[in-house]
């Protein structure tokens, strides 16, 4: 009886723990799979045994058992074909016994006639795969640009079956792929289709837009069909200061663990926009299933989460999104297993004001019966809505800013005044490692941070009690005063910033609803 011992990876959340694949051939008769192993990863011997034959090579017509250890921890997925096969391969004698295989981490899917097919999660396997200490990362080639990323770890990209063999035996030679990382992310980074100039009129929503992207504070836009409210939501990021190349490894993470790369895809480096349909269920927004994973809040980190006509979401879902908001994670528990799924994201909501959508409009009348709008604007909870910053009413534009030959100011433009603006902050709460935004203060540090003179205070008092704010609202518009501080270059919240704020909180005007 052989031995041979080989290693995968499993991935949890959006991390990577390495699985060791330990094959025996013996006297007897049986495929035997141990170690917690799904139903698509039991199928694996199907897969394999038409893959050896079409390869040349056959399925020992002897006892095979495939341990997967550590033996308590869940394996899913068609990833394990390719190490499953390699290893039966050497177990059975078929391959010369390899010294080095035991120094790659090898992940892949097998179709039928020995071609792999690409897999998710690769970036997080490279990751884990060079602070194990492994020489390598075999896998299919359409995933190699992902694994490629990580440096310092020889990426071998396989077509079939038959190339990994010979890779391994030392026959077949496979040209190691190499990215230079911080090139491809510094190229790619500045590339937005969208642009402000494109936005004719507008000035006040931009103005409220620039504000939301220099803090990260959450928006919802009120205004009927038409004004705009789309268009205007995807140029967001463009007006971001560009990621990190660490805050692109974290959505690359999420994107990679989702399957949502696509093949032969490489580092995120732009600002993910995503714009779920409201038909979406709580798990597909938060994230979840059997087997976790990342929803649209978590593909959103470090990005933008668009949610075109709010009232139209399902109560449920946006109530889901109360905690992330707050705590910019989100935890899924399972009976055998807990996972966190980061969840960094600025909420963009738009909604129309009423069903017909012309309530409060310039030139259209409103046809909702009494009470109607009232009852629309309450499908969105209080707690909800006080978790938004800016409220913002986007009226339509007239012929003559539309037909107006006026360039309007560009996304980079904006985009400069806003980096300005967070630099400032980051400054400011360096020596607060999870906190790098105004809108991520803690209520104790916005009292600290957030001074007003005596001027200040009266104003706040008199929107307080004629608006009826709660106190998250009052912290709202202390956190979004010192946003338009920064971009102002103040030091101080001067009486300005703060009726400015409080001109953001349309949904709190008791006239609003008519």
């Amino acid at each position: 009886m052989m031995l041979s011992k080989s290693y995968g990876s499993a991935v949890y959340g959006v991390n990577a723990t390495m699985i060791a694949l330990e094959i025996t051939v013996a006297q007897g008769l049986g495929f035997y799979m141990v170690g917690l192993a799904d139903s698509a990863v039991r199928e694996s011997q199907q897969r394999v045994e038409a893959s050896l034959k079409f390869a040349g090579y056959k399925m020992p017509r002897q006892k095979i058992v495939v341990n997967l250890a550590p033996a308590d921890l869940r394996k899913e997925g068609s990833a394990y074909d390719l190490p499953i096969a390699l290893g039966v391969l050497e177990s059975s004698g078929q391959m010369k016994p390899v010294k080095n295989l035991q120094d790659y981490v090898m992940m892949g899917e097998l179709s039928l006639d020995g071609v792999l097919r690409p897999i998710k999660g690769v970036l997080p396997i490279a990751i884990e795969a060079r602070k194990k200490g492994f020489r390598g990362f075999i896998l299919p080639a359409e995933n190699a640009h992902e694994a490629a990323i990580v440096n310092q770890l020889e990426v071998i990209p396989v077509e079939t079956l038959t190339e990994a063999v010979g890779f391994l035996e030392g026959t077949h030679e496979i040209a190691r792929l190499e990215i230079d990382t911080r090139d491809l992310f510094f190229s790619a980074q500045n590339e937005y289709d969208a642009d402000f100039a494109h936005v004719q009129g507008q000035e006040n929503i931009k103005r409220a837009l620039e504000i939301a992207a220099a803090g990260g504070h959450n928006v919802i836009m009120i205004g009927p069909p038409g004004a705009g409210k789309t268009m205007l939501a995807k140029r967001i990021p463009g007006i971001l200061p560009p990621l990190t190349l660490q805050e692109a490894l974290e959505a690359t993470k999420i994107h990679s663990v989702a399957g949502k790369l696509g093949t032969r895809a490489s580092l995120i480096a732009r600002r993910p926009f995503r714009s779920p349909h409201h038909s979406i269920s709580d798990a597909a927004l938060v994230g979840g299933g059997s087997f976790p994973q990342p929803g649209e809040i978590s593909l959103a980190h470090n990005g933008v989460l668009f949610l075109d006509e709010l009232p139209e979401f399902k109560r449920s879902v946006l109530e889901v999104m109360r905690q992330p908001l707050e705590e910019r994670k989100v935890s899924i528990s399972r009976a055998r297993m807990a996972v966190e799924f980061p969840a960094n994201f600025m909420l963009i909501a738009s909604m129309n004001p009423c069903p017909c959508g012309y309530h409060n409009h310039p030139d259209k009348d409103c046809v909702c019966g009494p009470g109607v709008v009232q009852k629309y604007l309450n499908k969105i909870s209080g707690p909800l809505l006080d978790r938004i910053d800016i409220h913002v009413e986007v009226t339509p534009v007239s012929f003559d800013q539309i037909a107006s030959t006026r360039k309007s100011e560009s996304s980079s433009e904006i985009r400069e005044r806003v980096i300005s603006a967070r630099d400032r902050q980051i400054n400011r709460y360096k020596d607060f490692p999870e906190i790098y935004s105004n809108a991520m203060m803690s209520p104790e540090m916005v009292r600290e941070v957030c001074e007003v003179g005596n001027v200040g205070r009266v104003l706040l008092k008199t929107a307080m009690e004629r608006l009826g704010l709660s106190a998250r609202a009052y912290d709202r518009i202390l956190k979004v005063s010192r946003t338009i501080a920064d971009l102002s270059g103040s030091v101080e919240i001067k009486a300005e910033h703060l009726a400015e704020a409080i001109q953001y909180r349309s949904l709190d005007r008791e006239s609003w609803t008519g």
